[in-house]
Parts: structure tokens; C-alpha cells; sequence
């Protein structure tokens, strides 16, 4: 049974180029994948994780190598039977929208004679229209054609795809001449894509089937077929797993897991595929399609022919550390490095890309990193195919990254685990943070009121405190005022107590002399009348000091009496 091959396209866009409608496709999930038209989910990949934008660029800059970004055209051409059925409800459209039309006329013609004043106001605010082929598109970018690893028979009732790729279209044959070509199957397409880059005198197409049967019967009828008895070219199908859109930023130039992209015939430009068309190595160990090689006019190698001496090229040189010594070039990019005996650059642009041959460049000896394989020039002859090499090292780079998913899986299956373990404490963790981190914020609510309360009260007491401080001053004020009055005023009654005492002293001296003249007088009156005469011609002897105290110390009062009974007559 006739095996075959599944192919993914990855359309590798630069980061201002607008996206292609309708060119994702997938065969697991079609309806989806119709529905998408916009760039594959930007996935980080693991090796731009963490990276800053300027080591980003170095990464992409170098796993797309020597490749550069290229105007690609996009035709879609849809089926008849679509056209008639938009054709049909087009006119079922077109005779609505004429009636609606006929009505919108009926009435401006009426707000015109209702107001035949201002006729701008019957002008439409916006006219649509269209310029250029919708069925055209330009994008900017890179296409990238990964093989899987899966083998498949036509025979086997397995899900493959419902979609064909023609890889390589001779550019004589116009749109017209392809739609002969794929006549008899026209109404099961859905739809074709022609898709013409930089490679010159070919160009891709991508057929949608509306099932895999019917790609299969177009895979059984036109595989290997000539397009026309003129020329030479036959038509080379392969059945599409997937076709994706990327961004170039998001990583569309890292290397795909379980896919091995197809390196291009040097003569041709078309991806090499043994399961497609043979393929033949030369001496020097370069493959190419066979059909190229017989129309190769000189005898030299189409690779090499400027390096036939062992002595390497002098603009040939390490990428990284410009040595010229022990070269290799990727079969793949056209990155060249040094080997693993000078600073293993070469090793290392396998390790970052996957690009898995390189050839070197003095004896071209081609060396497989995944299998670890080295090809001597001497192993390949001109007639020789290159199908069981490459399906060797396949299968030796299959069996390699089996092994390599198998312990990243049980790896990666202990993280899971160990992660779930952390995460469920992690989890309960912050269960308990978060209980006590409310339990804290109740408390700490209660403790601000409780805070707030007590400001509250130090204000109030604050200023009841400044309040009895301004006035204990004041009262400390009036307190020394009043002591310099109490001072002032028991002085002032000192004196007044002793003026008194001193009237009084006078007031009592005086009333007795009153008392001792009114007794003296009332005595005097009682005398008989000789006797008030003498008394009245009668003369007081004041005696000397000493005398007259002594005298009056002894006899008590008797000389004042007298004095002041002669005061009195």
C-alpha cells in the first residue's frame, strides 16, 4: 500500500503585516480552525520565557539564520457553486434592496416637494465602495514546511487531513490552466489558495476538499500526474496535518516539537521529501531532486563548486567567534559555526534550534546531532538514494526524542506533583492568613474605635485641662491682687485702729474731765454761798515738777481737779 506523509505550514508573518483570511487549518478540529482567521495564540515558548526584549531578538535572529522575510501573494479562488448561491442571493439582495431603494426615492421626492429648498439634505451622509481584488492578499513573512514524523497508508481508514498541497506549480501555468487541471473535482472544493513568494517560476497551492474521501480520490487521480502533455513538471501532493499563522516576534522560527522542517533543493528551490520524489547525493554528500540534478548542465556541484579545494573559503567564518578553522554549516538556516574541538558553536546552534544536519565545510561531511551520525563524502554515490539515510536518521531522532518526551514526561509528572503538594499548602496557608488576616482586621476596627474613643477623650480632657490652667492664672491673678489689697486694707485699718484708740483715749480723757468738772460743779453748788466765794477768789499754786508729781502720785487727782475747777469758773 502507497504510504504517505503529513506536512504542516507555518506562515511566519513580520510584525506589521496584516494577517491572511481564512488560511488556518486543522484536521483535527476543520470547523474551528475555519472559524479562526486571525495569528495562532501567541504561546511563549519556553526558551523566550523571561528573556528580555534585546536577548528576544538575538534568539529569533538567530533560529531564522540566513532566511529573510519576502511579499507573498495570496489568491483565493472560491468553488462555482458558491459563487452562483452569493450570485443567487445577491440578486435576491440587490432586488430587496432596489425595492427599498425605489421606496427611499418615493420618499425624498416627497420631503423634496415638502421642502424643495434644501436639497443637500437628500445627499447620503456615506457612500461605500471597493477598490482592488478582495481575493487578493500581501502579506510579509516567511513560509516554513515541517514534515511529521506519522506514516499513513491510503488504504487505512485513519483520519488524515481534507486538505492537499500542490508543493511546486510551474509559474507558466496561469490560474485558468489550474482550474482545468482540477476540473473534474471542482465540486468538492471548497476552496484553493495560490500562494506565490520570492522562489521564481513556481508557486504553492492549497486545496480544501469538503471531506477526506474526496481527497483521497484527488491524491489517487492526480498525484504524480503532468499538469499538460507540454511540459515536463508533474503535480506533487501532500496532505496538509495543519496550516498555521504566527507572528515572527511570538517564536514562528523556534523549532516545532515531533516536526522536522524540509530544507529546499539548492537547483529547484522546492523542499526535499523522499516520500514525494527522489532524491540523489553526490559526492560531496549534497542531495537534490533527481529531475534537478539531470538538467544541472555542469559538472560541478551545485552547492560547492566554489569550494572544491580542501583549503576553506576565506569569507567563510564562525558566526559568533569569526575563527575559519574547523567549520560547519547548517543544512537547514546557512548558519555557519566552528566545531566541538574550537568553541562548539555549531553544537550549540543544535542545541538552541534543533536544526539537526550540518555539513562541514572542508571534507562536506555531513554530521546528524540527533543520531549522532557522521556521513562520510565516499557513502553516497550519484545513483544512490538518500531515502533509507534519511529515514534512518529519522527514525534515530524519532527513537531520541521519544526517550527524551518519556523522562521529560516523568520529570515533569513528579513537578506536577510535587507542585499540587505545594500548592494545596500553599493554599491552606493562605486559608489561615487569610482567617487571621481578618480575625486582625476586626480587631485591629476595634482597637481604632477604641483608639478614636480615647482621642476623643484626651481632647476633651486637653481642653479641659488648658481651660482650668487659664484659669487657676486668673485666679492666681486676683489672688495677688487681692493680698496686696488684704495688706493694703489691714494697714490701712492698723491705722485707723489706732487713730481710734487714740480718739477714744482723748474722747475718755475728755469725758472724765467733763464727768470731774459736772461732779465738781454739782458739789460746788451744794456749798453754801461763802464758800463758792472763796473758792471762786480763791488762787491754785502749781508746785514744781517734782513736787507737784509726787504730790499728785500721793494724794491721786487732786491738782488736775483744781486746775480744771478754775478752767471751769
Amino acid at each position: 500500500p502507497m504510504s504517505v506523509s503529513l506536512v504542516v505550514i507555518r506562515l511566519e508573518l513580520a510584525g506589521t503585516s496584516p494577517l491572511p483570511a481564512g488560511f488556518a487549518y486543522s484536521a483535527a478540529a476543520p470547523d474551528m480552525a475555519a472559524e479562526s482567521t486571525g495569528a495562532a495564540p501567541a504561546a511563549v515558548p519556553a526558551c523566550l520565557e523571561g528573556k528580555g526584549p534585546g536577548e528576544r531578538a538575538a534568539i529569533l535572529h538567530q533560529h531564522l539564520g540566513r532566511r529573510e522575510m519576502t511579499d507573498m501573494i495570496i489568491e483565493t479562488i472560491q468553488p462555482r457553486a458558491d459563487e452562483a448561491k452569493a450570485a443567487m442571493e445577491g440578486g435576491k439582495s440587490s432586488e430587496a434592496a432596489s425595492a427599498e431603494d425605489k421606496t427611499k426615492q418615493e420618499d425624498q421626492s416627497k420631503e423634496c416637494e415638502a421642502a424643495p429648498d434644501s436639497p443637500s439634505k437628500q445627499l447620503p451622509d456615506q457612500i461605500s465602495f471597493f477598490s482592488g481584488n478582495p481575493s487578493v492578499e500581501i502579506v510579509h513573512g516567511i513560509m516554513h514546511l515541517y514534515k511529521t514524523n506519522k506514516m499513513t497508508s491510503l488504504k487505512e481508514d485513519v483520519r488524515r487531513s481534507a486538505m492537499l498541497c500542490i508543493l511546486t506549480v510551474p509559474a507558466t501555468m496561469t490560474s485558468h490552466d489550474l482550474m482545468k487541471f482540477v476540473a473534474s473535482f471542482y465540486e468538492v472544493i471548497e476552496h484553493m489558495k495560490i500562494i506565490r513568494d520570492s522562489t521564481p517560476n513556481q508557486y504553492m497551492v492549497l486545496i480544501k476538499f469538503s471531506s477526506q474521501a474526496d481527497a483521497d480520490s484527488f491524491y489517487m487521480a492526480c498525484n504524480g500526474r503532468q499538469f499538460n502533455s507540454i511540459e515536463e513538471d508533474v503535480c506533487q501532493l501532500v496532505y496538509v496535518e495543519r496550516a498555521e499563522v504566527f507572528k515572527s516576534e511570538d517564536g514562528a522560527s523556534l523549532p516545532v516539537m515531533d516536526l522536522t522542517e524540509l530544507p529546499k533543493c539548492t537547483v529547484c528551490l522546492e523542499r526535499m521529501d523522499e516520500s514525494v520524489n527522489g532524491i540523489l547525493t553526490t559526492l560531496c554528500n549534497h542531495s537534490f531532486h533527481s529531475q534537478c540534478l539531470q538538467r544541472w548542465e555542469d559538472t560541478t556541484c551545485p552547492v560547492c563548486r566554489y569550494c572544491q579545494t580542501p583549503e576553506p573559503v576565506e569569507e567563510n567564518k564562525c558566526f559568533e567567534c569569526g575563527v575559519q578553522e574547523n567549520l560547519w554549516i547548517c543544512l537547514i538556516c546557512g548558519h555557519i559555526g566552528c566545531g566541538r574541538y574550537v568553541s562548539r558553536h555549531a553544537y550549540k546552534h543544535f542545541e538552541e534550534t534543533q536544526h539537526t544536519y550540518a555539513m562541514q565545510l572542508t571534507n562536506h561531511r555531513v554530521w546528524d546531532y540527533a543520531g549522532g551520525e557522521l556521513h562520510a563524502p565516499g557513502q553516497g554515490l550519484r545513483e544512490a538514494h538518500y531515502s533509507y539515510l534519511l529515514t534512518s536518521q529519522l527514525e534515530s531522532q524519532r527513537i531520541y526524542w521519544e526517550n527524551k518526551i518519556v523522562r521529560i514526561e516523568k520529570d515533569t509528572a513528579e513537578e506536577i506533583n510535587n507542585m499540587k503538594t505545594k500548592f494545596k499548602e500553599t493554599i491552606e496557608k493562605c486559608d489561615s492568613l487569610e482567617q487571621r488576616l481578618n480575625d486582625l482586621l476586626k480587631e485591629k476596627q476595634s482597637v481604632e474605635r477604641k483608639c478614636s474613643q480615647l482621642n476623643n477623650k484626651v481632647a476633651k480632657l486637653s481642653n479641659e485641662l488648658k481651660e482650668e490652667q487659664e484659669l487657676n492664672k486668673c485666679l492666681r491673678a486676683n489672688q495677688a491682687l487681692l493680698q496686696n489689697k488684704l495688706k493694703e486694707e489691714e494697714r490701712v485699718l492698723k491705722e485707723t485702729c489706732e487713730q481710734k484708740d487714740l480718739q477714744i483715749s482723748e474722747i475718755q480723757e475728755q469725758l472724765r474731765d467733763v464727768m470731774f468738772y459736772l461732779e465738781t460743779q454739782q458739789k460746788i453748788n451744794h456749798l453754801p454761798a461763802e464758800t463758792r466765794q472763796e473758792i471762786q477768789e480763791g488762787q491754785i499754786n502749781i508746785a514744781v515738777a517734782s513736787s507737784a508729781s509726787s504730790s499728785t502720785a500721793g494724794t491721786g487727782k487732786p491738782s488736775s481737779r483744781r486746775g480744771r475747777g478754775k478752767r471751769g469758773k
